[in-house]
């Protein structure tokens, strides 16, 4: 199949969705499918070969943080020569009802259209503002996909109609194997961390508040005076300055920001920690971020937000802990961290959890879901012009 992708926000910030769509792209290709990617990003922006710009991205506010979209006249007018040249037989719209290129493609496109829907939230300002909006655009997509069970309940509480359940998917082989970082330990060499040590990991953006990093600090003061060899490894991009300005100054020398890092050391930091935290306090329909951990075998310590327990089973494959609450999280990180075995059974457990997420699985599951809506050799045209 001849497939075009719209992704919503710019190509250049690390992000679950563009994530999602990288990854769904790449196994589509290695299946035989030709694929183009659209997405918001500066000219000079270097991009795969599968993906093309629609112009420069601004920062909106949307579901809890500062997206990157794209919508304007020179956004409109790069979305409907993309679909003119296109020829696709499908067109896969993410985040539709996010106000960037996806509901441009919708207005200026005429046939087969999946939408998949990402976002949980209980409210949002811009979705009930333009909701009328939306419905124009909303109506023409033929395929409904919801990543989580609780992006399905947004959809139909806020937009109306329903979807498909189909997961989030991860190269599970990708994140399997890895030597950790330098200077850093790591799990794969058998070594357990001394009494009073041990590696707490966190990936994520540093200044958006709903991933939960200012949770982690607070645990990380209590545990980092009762361990005194523990440390705390950041990856993510934010103001490195802002976050160890509320650490301790005696603790300070044991957290080690990263910042934005390449997709091979992300891969090498899920291998370099004894217990992986993911604090987060809402706002996640799946938690990529999850998987990926669960894929490297990483002990996982989350948050009891409802896409988390669904992910890691109700606490079969990684240990949940109340949501913001840093005291509960402390303490189950210095149990972790003292039980080797638990340990070694949370990571064999999230890696065979994390096979159902494994993108072989998903992007079949999505192939099925374009064979349904693109019935009778139909086209994806420009909205107004005759196949």
């Amino acid at each position: 199949m001849k497939i075009g992708i719209v992704c919503p926000y710019t190509w250049d910030v690390p992000g679950g969705v563009q994530q999602h769509i990288r990854d769904l792209a790449e196994a589509l290709l290695a299946a035989g499918h030709q694929v183009s990617v659209l997405t918001p990003a500066d000219d000079d922006t270097p991009l795969p070969h599968y993906v093309v710009g629609a112009g420069r991205a601004v920062p909106v506010p949307y579901n809890g943080s500062v997206a990157r979209l794209a919508f304007g006249f020179l956004s409109a007018s790069r979305v409907r020569r993309w679909i003119r040249d296109g020829g696709f037989d499908v067109l896969h719209v993410h985040e539709p009802a996010a106000p960037s290129l996806g509901i441009l493609a919708c207005w200026a496109a005429d046939g087969p259209i999946v939408g998949t829907f990402h976002a949980s939230y209980e409210r949002s300002r811009v979705v009930s503002v333009t909701a009328p909006i939306l419905q124009s655009a909303l109506e023409k997509i033929t395929g409904r996909i919801a990543v989580s069970e609780a992006a399905r309940k947004t959809l139909v509480e806020h937009l109306g109609g329903d979807a498909v359940l189909i997961p989030n998917g991860v190269a599970t082989e990708r994140y399997a194997m890895a030597d950790p970082l330098p200077g850093w330990p790591g799990r794969g060499d058998g070594a357990e961390p001394r009494p009073g040590g041990g590696t707490l990991g966190f990936l994520g953006r540093m200044d958006e508040p709903r991933k939960g990093l200012q949770v982690l600090l607070k645990a990380f003061e209590i545990l980092g005076r009762r361990r005194p060899e523990l440390r705390l490894l950041v990856a993510g991009p934010g103001d490195a300055d802002d976050v160890l300005s509320k650490v301790s100054p005696e603790l300070r020398d044991r957290v080690a920001l990263l910042g934005m890092v390449s997709d091979e050391d992300k891969v090498r930091a899920y291998h370099s920690v004894d217990v992986f935290v993911a604090p987060n306090l809402g706002g996640e329909s799946f938690g990529i971020v999850l998987a990926e951990a669960m894929a490297a075998g990483a002990p996982i310590l989350a948050s009891d937000i409802d896409a988390f327990r669904k992910v890691l089973q109700d606490g079969r494959a990684g240990v949940l802990f109340p949501v913001g609450d840093h005291r509960a999280l402390a303490e189950a990180a210095d149990e972790l961290l003292d039980d080797p075995a638990r340990r070694k059974q949370l990571s064999a457990e999230a890696r065979a959890a994390v096979r159902a997420y494994d993108w072989s699985t998903v992007a079949r599951d999505v192939v099925r879901v374009y064979e349904t809506v693109a019935v009778d050799g139909a086209r994806v045209v420009e909205a107004g012009v005759t196949a």
